[in-house]
């Protein structure tokens, strides 16, 4: 079956609407993806229908909201080819995860003159939690520099490790060049000198199959609401073997096996330990339905189209003057680029006029802007539903822009 653009853009509602009277092109997926009916109308059918407190209830309505909620963690094991679920823990998304790992496995496993290693592409999300965890221990940070094309200098890897290094951080592909890193390969460099790696797929996990276990990582995270799905719900991945050993970081109901005003707190085994309190239930099913849609279309067909339409985007914004884009020729799901001399917020507000939504800023990448030297770019982004004739608008709306202001 050849892929339906125009079906899948039907399964998207907000994409009928107009913005400033003109039809939405929506190029900011890389921000927040839009939603198809099928996670809209799982999360309104569980709170219409089905909803109670998962886990402690013994009532029918809760223990058919824990089933659901537990099928959905089993699909999500199925999705990354985890070994099981209990590798999966739900989290409210990569931001979340990242600092669960610096808090619990982080806290009991850096100590004062032990380093990690990030690179300089890194949202802030994968920076700062380390950053802030290097502070309390006394632990230093290492950062892979970038080449000017938006590639890791990958030779100087290596080099970064020592007999003190203890974890790799790393984005699968940079959420503002569209990198995508050579991941296996520095996995196993990582592993051969006994550092753990953490993945984030943030901005990965929507364009094509992840598999946890032929990366062979052992920590990933992602957020559900860049793959289609709700916002504040997202899904941790660790090894069995590691999440066993980590201690909990948050403490409060459901997370517990038994505890007593004398006799101090027993823990429940993973991935219960790190989920305390109640849930987003509603966000998780919502997250299943959004990969039900995503293992409907087939990440084949997706990495196809969305390959295709990078190609015509690259190409066709070549007829912009004064266009700058930023990173590898060859990328995924981003082009960021600068107009001339105009600042990327007045780029960013003349294309909202003309009903265009892409990102604006440092994209919480503020090193990476450093790195090039400017306050901010602006960031196409290009999901599922994207077409040709937005990319034609887009290219249309920059040739305007630089007609208007010069």
């Amino acid at each position: 079956m050849s892929y339906s653009i125009a079906r899948v853009r039907g399964d998207f509602p907000i994409l009928s609407r107009e913005v400033n009277g003109q039809p939405l092109a929506y190029l900011d997926s890389a921000a927040s993806a839009q939603k198809p009916q099928a996670v809209i109308d799982a999360e309104l059918d569980f709170y219409r229908h089905g909803y109670a407190a998962v886990h402690r209830g013994i009532h029918t309505l809760s223990a058919e909201a824990t089933q659901l909620m537990e099928n959905v963690r089993n699909q999500i094991a199925r999705f990354m080819n985890a070994s099981s679920p209990e590798e999966i823990v739900f989290v409210r998304g990569t931001t979340e995860g990242i600092n669960l790992v610096a808090n619990s496995w982080g806290r009991a496993n850096i100590q004062a003159g032990d380093n990690i290693i990030i690179s300089a592409m890194e949202h802030h999300a994968n920076i700062v939690p380390w950053q802030m965890l290097c502070e309390h221990t006394g632990a230093s940070l290492r950062v892979i520099p970038l080449n000017e094309d938006g590639t890791l200098q990958l030779e100087v890897f290596p080099t970064l490790i020592d007999e003190r290094t203890k974890l790799l951080a790393i984005t699968q592909v940079s959420n503002v060049l569209g990198t995508e890193n050579p991941l296996q390969a520095m996995i196993a460099t990582a592993h051969q000198a006994g550092v753990k790696v953490l993945v984030d797929g943030a901005q990965a996990i929507m364009h094509h199959a992840v598999d946890v276990q032929a990366l062979d990582c052992d920590f990933y995270v992602f957020s559900g609401h860049k793959l289609y799905g709700p916002t504040g719900i997202g899904v941790l991945y660790a090894r069995k073997a590691i999440l066993q050993d980590m201690p909990p970081w948050e403490g409060g109901g459901a997370m517990i096996a038994t505890v007593s005003l004398t006799e101090g707190t027993t823990y429940a085994a993973p991935p219960g330990r790190f989920e305390a309190g109640t849930p987003n239930t509603g966000g998780i099913l919502g997250l299943g339905a959004a990969v039900r849609y995503i293992e409907s279309l087939t990440f084949a067909r997706i990495a196809e189209y969305e390959h295709s339409l990078m190609q015509y985007a690259q190409q066709a914004l070549q007829a912009v003057p004064d266009l700058k884009v930023y990173g590898p020729q060859q990328r995924l799901g981003v082009l960021a680029f600068n107009l001339g001399k105009h600042h990327a917020y007045d780029v960013g507000s003349f294309l909202d006029n003309y009903g265009i939504a892409v990102r604006t800023g440092h994209h919480c990448a503020m090193p990476l802007m450093a790195f090039y030297g400017v306050p901010a770019m602006c960031r196409a982004s290009f999901a599922i539903y994207n077409t040709e004739e937005e990319v034609d608008r887009l290219v249309a709306g920059l040739q305007r822009i630089h007609r208007l202001l010069g």
